[in-house]
């Protein structure tokens, strides 16, 4: 959901990327799909991808629960490196409602996070 957010909201020419420390083999989490469709983001062909997948140095990295701040002390920023402790939406227990609803709390927490840090001037993420 980060990645969908993250790409709906950057600036032109802002390079998104996502990866996590232990992507679902099974895809995106159909939940997930459905929660951003309703704010009109479709993320149905995105894949989870593993960190070994990025190479380079980042600008930014924002990892959104503890355990991939944890596991990614060697990913490079240039400019600086958050951590968003956020629950993780595939661990939510419960009824199909309350899970959709947590979901969609994870969903609204993140387009929240992620307009606040691109809102940020000097947002001069890509390099000239």
């Amino acid at each position: 959901m980060a990645e969908g957010w993250a790409r709906q909201l950057a600036p032109p020419g802002v390079e998104v990327m996502s990866a996590g420390t232990q992507p679902n083999p099974k895809g995106v989490h159909p939940l997930a799909i459905e929660v951003m469709k309703e704010k009109g983001v479709d993320i149905s062909r995105y894949r989870p991808k593993a960190l070994r997948e990025l190479a380079g140095e980042f600008d930014y990295v924002i990892t959104v629960c503890s355990e991939a701040d944890a596991a990614c002390p060697t990913l490079p920023a240039r400019r600086a490196r958050l951590a968003w402790h956020l629950p993780d939406p595939d661990a939510a227990t419960g009824r199909e409602a309350e899970v959709r609803e947590f979901f969609r709390r994870i969903r609204d927490e993140l387009e929240r996070r992620l307009r606040e840090f691109f809102g940020r001037p000097p947002f001069a993420l890509a390099a000239p």
